[in-house]
């Protein structure tokens, strides 16, 4: 936690309201997200119970499954599951736009222009905690190896085959969830916490009825008051009137209402009689779980679009777009689902890749939001101040080139090395290096440019601050450099997952001796 954020929280507690944390929203919102509320049963690992299912938030689909312990009914749901979000899915692949870029002629082997196909828009899915995140991502993992009557005629409980389908595209979903600043699966509860710090800690703020209550609360109450009513409140039948969702549902509704609901539904079955009435009734008590959570989740929809989306969300919006077209294409191709475990080589680019944009993140914000980057100058890795004065200067190459030297007056204290170097962002977009010379007094310093004002011999035009500009430079760079390049699968070492470099030759047993015998 950065000591923005902790001074954050401590003023949440003195104020009796939540502080924010941004001026803008980092993360994408789409105009039409699709918002899931999943319920689990207790006791068994994703066993599912019900959801809330839908893109119209007054009118949200619910699933229901009246015993868990069957698996016929768990099947049903899972086929009910992909009818909700798969049309949703797929409506966006057919969309899209031509992107320029470049590839490889494998019989030349030089770079030529091409045009790739780039899904115009791309779905997004929210759940209300990092719980359900995880509980999507293990959906995922079980239903994508299902077997079809198409695949296996043989097959004793074969799969619709939308099952398998629904499997690939929860687990890409709950991968690309673990890349920093992605937004195709988001939780409410992380969207919220990074824009506002509560009174409370990181644990309860996963209860989003109790987040929501830091945040806006009612009139006449703190967030504190707000946050215990969420959590503790209960009704005259002692059941929780701001249900978690957790996805786990709360073992007080599980014993008093959940557990007879259930024994009426198993003795209708047992009797052969219509179980209509208790499967409405389950249907009733699991909607009354997932509804607050549903309607907070869509409150939390509103506070975010209150804020303008920063500079750098539409950039990460698009690599999400990328990431689904290629989704699209792989199924699309017929390619087989994702392993249970990575191999090696796409292990460490996976990890590559999410280091990347955790790099791309942080400096994105810090751009794009005047708070992020006081955080950033209070931890020493950006200054700001004024430019006192400015001295031109220039290479001593066989071309001279200009080099000014900046002197800037600042209360900042950053990490500085001589020779250390900054960035700052032009208007135009691109990024100028400087380099640090030293400090002329304990408040003010000078930094040599390096880059960025053009070819001439003097700077363009707005490329050099005059004296009296306000300007901002980062110890670390605007972009993220790529890690190295990663050897195919077949080169790597049989103890990484590649071939051996030669089948072991199985020799005769050792002999028996009387040491082997006790």
């Amino acid at each position: 936690m950065s000591v923005m954020t902790t001074l954050a929280r401590a003023e949440a507690v003195a104020a009796g309201r939540a502080r924010p944390l941004a001026t803008v929203r980092h993360r994408w919102l789409s105009e039409r997200p699709l918002v899931i509320v999943p319920l689990t049963t207790a006791g068994e690992v994703g066993a599912p119970l019900g959801a809330l299912v839908g893109t119209d938030r007054d009118q949200p689909g619910l699933l229901v499954v009246p015993q868990p312990r069957d698996r016929d009914l768990r099947s049903a749901f899972l086929a009910e599951l992909a009818d909700a979000v798969l049309p949703y899915v797929t409506v966006y692949e057919d969309a899209v736009e031509l992107e320029p870029g470049k590839e490889t002629d494998p019989e030349t082997g030089k770079k030529v222009a091409v045009e790739r196909e780039l899904c115009a828009e791309a779905p997004q899915l929210i759940v209300p905690n990092a719980a359900g995140i995880d509980y999507v991502r293990l959906l995922g993992r079980a239903t994508r190896f299902r077997r079809t009557a198409e695949e296996n005629p043989d097959e004793p409980y074969p799969a619709p085959s939308r099952v398998p389908l629904l499997g690939r595209w929860l687990t890409h979903f709950g991968e690309r969830a673990r890349v920093p600043g992605s937004a195709l699966l988001v939780a409410m509860t992380d969207l919220l916490t990074r824009h506002w710090a509560t009174g409370q800690s990181g644990l309860e703020d996963q209860h989003l009825g109790a987040l929501l209550g830091w945040i806006d609360p009612p009139p006449g109450l703190t967030g504190l008051e707000a946050a215990t009513r969420a959590q503790v409140a209960r009704d005259e039948r002692g059941l929780l009137v701001s249900p978690p969702a957790g996805p786990a549902t709360d073992p007080v509704f599980d014993n008093k209402a959940l557990a007879p609901a259930m024994a009426r539904y198993d003795a209708a079955r047992t009797r052969g009689a219509d179980p209509s009435a208790a499967v409405a009734e389950i249907a009733a008590l699991l909607e009354s779980q997932a509804r607050p959570a549903w309607d907070d989740v869509w409150r939390g929809v509103d506070l975010l679009r209150e804020l303008p989306p920063g500079g750098h969300v539409e950039e990460r919006w698009k690599r999400d777009r990328w990431s689904f077209t290629g989704h699209r294409d792989r199924v699309r191709a017929g390619e087989p689902p994702q392993p249970r475990r990575d191999d090696a080589i796409a292990a460490a680019q996976k990890l590559a890749g999410r280091e990347t944009a955790q790099a791309r993140l942080d400096a994105g914000e810090a751009l794009d939001d005047p708070l992020v980057m006081a955080g950033r100058r209070l931890a020493g890795e950006a200054l700001a101040g004024e430019v006192t004065a400015v001295e031109m200067a220039y290479s001593a190459a066989k071309v001279p080139r200009p080099r000014p030297l900046v002197t800037l007056a600042t209360d900042d204290l950053p990490h500085l090395d001589e020779g250390g170097r900054l960035y700052r962002a032009l208007p135009d977009g691109r990024v100028q290096e400087a380099e640090f010379t030293g400090w002329v007094d304990q408040r003010a310093l000078t930094v040599r440019l390096l880059n960025g004002m053009g070819r001439g011999k003097e700077p363009d035009a707005g490329t050099v601050p005059a004296v009296g500009d306000a300007v901002c430079w980062t110890l670390f760079e605007h972009t993220a450099r790529g890690g190295p390049d990663l050897p195919d699968a077949d080169s790597t070492p049989w103890t990484h997952g590649g071939p051996p470099s030669a089948a072991p030759v199985a020799g005769p047993p050792d002999p028996v001796t009387g040491e082997d015998l006790l």
